[in-house]
C-alpha cells in the first residue's frame, strides 16, 4: 500500500468494492458489471482496480484498464488516484466518470499525459424506468447471429462516427468483430432491419447488473435520420431491457447531440448527473 493508501484490489476485496458500487448502482454499473464478470482478476480484468483505505477500510476505488473510472469517490480521492497513475505509468486511454471527479483527475495530471486527444467535459447522464412516453417500435427486435454479417458495418460506422477513429484501427479488428458476436449471443443487440436486411436502426447494452443496464451504441442510418426511428426503437430497447436485463435503463450522451438529446427526452429517460470524458 502506498502514501495515499492505495493498493491493487483483488478476489478478497471483491464484497467490498461492490459496496461501494452500491451507493450508485446505475452510475456506476459498468464498474459493478466488470467486477461481478472478473471477480477483480486482473488477467480477467484486462487491467486493475485501485483500493484507497483509511486504516482496513476500502473509503474509494478506481477502475484502470482501457477506461479509468471513479469508484465512491470524492475528488480528493481521485486526485489521489491520479498521483498514484502518475507513479505507474499511463495505462488508460480513456477517462471517465461524472465531471467533477474527471475533471479533478485532469487537473492533477496537469498534463503530464500530453494533449488529450477528446476531451467532452458536459455529457447529461440519463436513466429510464418506463412506461415509454411513446409507443415502441414493434420492428425493433434482437439481433441474431445470422444478422451480424449486416450489424457488423453498423456497428462500426457508428463507433467511428462518435469517437472518431474507426475500432478496428490498429489491428483491432477481429476483437470488434468478437464483440459484437458476444453482445449478440447475449441477447444485449436490438437492431431494426429492411427487407434486405440492412440496419436501419441500432443500440446495445454495454454493461449490466441486477439494478441497472448501460446502452451504448445508439445509432440510425443517415439517410433515414429525422424520421423518428431513435424515438420509437429506443422506446422498444429500452422497454426490451427493463423486462429482460435490468429494472433501469441509463446512458450518457454528449450534450452538443441535440436530436439524441430530443430523443431520449421524448422515450422517457430523465438527467440523474454529467458525465465528462477525456480520451487520449
Amino acid at each position: 500500500m502506498d502514501d495515499d493508501g492505495i493498493r491493487v484490489l483483488g478476489r478478497g476485496d471483491l464484497a467490498d468494492f461492490l459496496a461501494l458500487t452500491a451507493q450508485d448502482r446505475v452510475v456506476n454499473v459498468f464498474a459493478e458489471h466488470r467486477a461481478r464478470a472478473t471477480a477483480l482478476d486482473p488477467r480477467w480484468l484486462g487491467g486493475e482496480v485501485w483500493g484507497r483505505f483509511e486504516g482496513d477500510v476500502l473509503v474509494a476505488a478506481c477502475h484502470v484498464a482501457a477506461n479509468l473510472v471513479p469508484v465512491g469517490c470524492d475528488p480528493d480521492d481521485v486526485r489521489r488516484f491520479a498521483r498514484h497513475a502518475l507513479r505507474h505509468g499511463r495505462r488508460a486511454s480513456t477517462v471517465v466518470g461524472e465531471h467533477d471527479l474527471v475533471a479533478a483527475f485532469c487537473d492533477e495530471l496537469d498534463g503530464a499525459w500530453g494533449p488529450a486527444r477528446d476531451e467532452r467535459w458536459s455529457q447529461p447522464h440519463l436513466e429510464y424506468v418506463g412506461p415509454p412516453r411513446v409507443a415502441p417500435d414493434p420492428l425493433v427486435r434482437h439481433s441474431r447471429a445470422d444478422d451480424v454479417e449486416a450489424l457488423h458495418p453498423a456497428c462500426v460506422a457508428m463507433y467511428t462516427e462518435e469517437v472518431g477513429v474507426s475500432p478496428e484501427a490498429g489491428g483491432g479488428a477481429e476483437a470488434y468483430l468478437a464483440r459484437v458476436r458476444q453482445l449478440v449471443s447475449r441477447g444485449w443487440s436490438w437492431a431494426r432491419y429492411d427487407a434486405d436486411g440492412q440496419v436501419e436502426f441500432k443500440a446495445e447494452v454495454a454493461c449490466a447488473s441486477p439494478w441497472a443496464a448501460q446502452v451504448q451504441g445508439v445509432w440510425v442510418r443517415p439517410d433515414l435520420r429525422g424520421q423518428g426511428l431513435a424515438v420509437a426503437g429506443m422506446a422498444a430497447v429500452a422497454e426490451s431491457v427493463r423486462r429482460e436485463v435490468a429494472p433501469v435503463v441509463s446512458l450518457y450522451v454528449n450534450e452538443w447531440n441535440a436530436p439524441a438529446r430530443a430523443a431520449y427526452e421524448k422515450v422517457g429517460f430523465v438527467e440523474t448527473a454529467r458525465f465528462a470524458t477525456v480520451m487520449w
